[in-house]
């Protein structure tokens, strides 16, 4: 076996990695194709955090271009991530993954409160730890959340897995010729406002020298190939 070149990662992951053939609602299938994925990682015995958005339940946006508050919206938004954290918890743990929800915004009956010590104790008994209802707060997307998470639990690395390969000079999916990085620095992601990360998650993450990983959930192997250091994605670092 290689050696590990990260022992403890945050895995930020699209609510989209849940959702069925059209794009929308929790798929149990999905569910499990991904807990596949995170339970290869685990076996290798890296502390694993996780924290998912909410784009296959809701997306903001379309509430906003009806009127609807921001606030209420983002809580909206919020609440949909623990659904997601939910249903992820449960397929990781009949994949015999051990696994804790805790949530920005309390709801005890269901999850944890989220308490950095008891995340960061988690982790070290050898348990997933999936962080739901982002920071808590509006106007904070659930990069930014991870991004923080990952600071406060001290994640070595973010890995922003997505269905892309990288970070691309142009979105490849309209351009097949776009350039992809393979490294870029904190500054040269802000500056080309690369989609796939906000700036204020890439910024937190520049200013406590947290690299980022971006690379595609569904090539095989791929999370494995990162946490033994092979170089896969885009590497966003100072």
């Amino acid at each position: 076996m290689n050696e590990l070149r990260y022992q403890r990662i945050l895995l930020k992951l699209g609510g989209e990695a849940l959702a069925g053939p059209n794009g929308y609602g929790i798929d149990p299938h999905q569910a499990e194709v991904v807990a596949g994925k995170i339970k290869e990682v685990k076996d290798l015995g890296v502390d694993i955090a996780i924290v998912i958005g909410a784009g296959n339940l809701w997306r903001g946006k379309d509430g906003l271009a009806h009127g609807m508050d921001r606030t209420t919206a983002d809580h909206i938004g919020m609440l949909a991530t623990v659904m997601n954290a939910l249903a992820l918890k449960d397929a990781l743990e009949r994949a015999g993954v051990e696994t804790r929800v805790q949530t920005a915004i309390e709801m005890r009956a269901i999850a944890e409160p989220y308490i950095r010590g008891r995340a960061i104790r988690h982790l070290e008994k050898g348990r997933v730890v999936i962080m739901g209802a982002g920071t808590g707060n509006p106007y904070f997307t659930t990069d930014t959340a991870a991004a923080l998470r990952a600071m406060e639990i001290d994640a070595e690395v973010l890995i922003k897995a997505t269905k892309v390969d990288g970070v691309y000079e142009e979105d490849p999916t309209v351009n097949p010729n776009a350039r992809k990085f393979d490294r870029l620095t904190f500054l040269e992601a802000l500056n080309l406002r690369v989609g796939v990360m906000d700036s204020t998650a890439i910024t937190l993450c520049m200013d406590n020298d947290l690299p980022i990983i971006v690379a595609n959930l569904w090539q095989e192997g791929a999370l494995v190939r990162i946490v033994r250091g092979e170089p896969v994605g885009t590497m966003i670092y100072h």
